[in-house]
């Protein structure tokens, strides 16, 4: 398979990192076997396409106490995707490890689900996604949202490895890109008008019918 350059460029330098790391992962299946594999795959499916992370946004952002960090998960989340999904996955174009049969990772790949991937493979979409929706909730959190926040993107990254349908350096690409996507999301959040935080829907309805009520009295 004929590579692009930047592509070649990650294969050939992160070679050794890639291979040792995910021997590494990987050993969770000769402890843990089928739960490890169920777990991750539970994990994993969290970040599919980004669904469940932008409900959670979304969700977030129509309560006025959480709306701080649903804005900034919001710009996070829409950043990193045109960053990974735009631009660096159909520039470099690296391949899935599971493509090449005649590697360690499809041999892993095998005994952990055989889970397929349509896109490329670098930056990892998932890891981009866990981290630049968490990175919001670790700068503006109390000290256990901020465990909480870490914890869901670190173990995004490893399921991304154990299923070997990344390679360590597309996580830690990912892992980049949404630290820097979550900060500026933050910024964008912080940069809004007060009003956007303290308006309340649930506030304004009352008010509107109150004063349509005093109207009809009026008249």
């Amino acid at each position: 398979m004929e590579l692009t350059a930047p592509a070649l460029w990650i294969n050939q330098t992160f070679s050794g990192f890639d291979t040792a790391v995910t021997t590494a992962v990987h050993k969770l299946y000769t402890l843990g076997g089928s739960f490890f594999t169920v777990f991750f795959e539970v994990i994993s499916i969290l970040g599919k396409g980004g669904i469940f992370l932008i409900a959670l946004s979304l969700i977030l952002m129509v309560n006025r106490p959480t709306r701080r960090f649903g804005t900034a998960m919001c710009f996070g989340l829409a950043i990193g995707a045109v960053i990974t999904n735009l631009i660096l996955k159909p520039w470099i174009a690296r391949p899935r490890p599971y493509v090449d049969q005649a590697s360690i990772f499809y041999q892993y790949w095998l005994t952990v689900g055989q889970n397929v991937e349509s896109d490329k493979s670098f930056p990892s979409g998932h890891t981009t996604a866990a981290f630049d929706s968490m990175m919001p909730v670790f700068l503006l959190g109390k000290r256990r949202l901020r465990i909480i926040a870490v914890c869901f993107a670190v173990l995004m990254g490893i399921a991304r490895i154990y299923l070997c349908v990344h390679f360590p350096s597309d996580v830690l690409g990912g892992m980049l890109v949404g630290i820097f996507a979550g900060c500026i999301g933050t910024l964008m959040a912080k940069k809004l008008k007060r009003n956007w935080y303290t308006w309340d829907l649930r506030e304004k309805l009352p008010q509107k019918q109150q004063q349509r009520g005093k109207h009809e009295i009026i008249k």
